[in-house]
C-alpha cells in the first residue's frame, strides 16, 4: 500500500529567482574558464558547478520536499562520487 503524497505549491517566483541564479552562477563560469589561467579557474569550475547542481537538486528535482533519509542517500552517492573524482585526481597527478 502507497503512502499519501502531500502536495507542495512553489511559486513561480521562486523558480525564477533560482534560474535567475543559474544564469548568473553560468556567466561567471565561462568568465572563470575564459580571463583565468588554468590553475586559477580549475578551482573556481569546481567550486561554482557543485552550488548549481545543488540548487537544481534542492528546487528543480524537488529534494527540498523529501524526507530526510532520501536526501541522505543522495549526499551519500554525491560524496562517493565526489571521493572516486578525488582519487582519480590524485592519480592523475602522480603520473
Amino acid at each position: 500500500m502507497t503512502e499519501p503524497t502531500s502536495e507542495h505549491v512553489v511559486s513561480y517566483g521562486t523558480y525564477v529567482r533560482v534560474w535567475m541564479a543559474l544564469v548568473v552562477l553560468t556567466g561567471l563560469l565561462v568568465v572563470a574558464g575564459r580571463l583565468y589561467h588554468e590553475s586559477l579557474s580549475v578551482p573556481a569550475l569546481l567550486t561554482i558547478t557543485p552550488l548549481k547542481a545543488g540548487l537544481v537538486l534542492y528546487f528543480f528535482m524537488h529534494l527540498r520536499y523529501e524526507r530526510p533519509y532520501i536526501r541522505g542517500m543522495v549526499f551519500v552517492a554525491l560524496g562517493t562520487l565526489t571521493v572516486f573524482l578525488s582519487v582519480l585526481f590524485l592519480d592523475l597527478s602522480f603520473r
